[in-house]
Parts: structure tokens; sequence; C-alpha cells
């Protein structure tokens, strides 16, 4: 179980078996484009497992 936290947004259990960072943001309805899962602080490459028990996911801002 792996407790995802939207930056300002809300939290969400997820619960899969050794999940990559992708694997977390399509849980919460987010693709690697338009968001990235940070652990402790850092940021965690999409293809990689994440080890960890809470998580945020900072959605990114682009623009013009």
């Amino acid at each position: 179980m792996v407790v995802v936290e939207i930056v300002g947004g809300e939290s969400y259990e997820i619960g899969l078996a050794s999940p990559t960072a992708a694997d977390l943001l399509r849980a919460v309805d987010y693709s690697p484009h338009e968001a990235t899962v940070l652990a402790e602080g850092r940021p965690v490459p999409d293809d990689s497992a994440v080890d960890a028990d809470r998580v945020q996911v900072l959605r990114l801002v682009s623009g013009g």
C-alpha cells in the first residue's frame, strides 16, 4: 500500500505490488507528461520502482 498525495489536492491509498512511478501516476489519473512522483522530496523516474510508503505527485505546469 502506497499513500499518494497530490500536492495541493487529495490523497489516495494505492494497493499495487511493486509499483513504478508511472503505475502510481496512472492510478490517480495522471500521465508522466502531466506530473512527477516525489519520494522523500526527490523525483522518481517513471520506470523506477517506488520503494516508499508515501509519495507526492507534483503536477507540472507549462505554457507561454
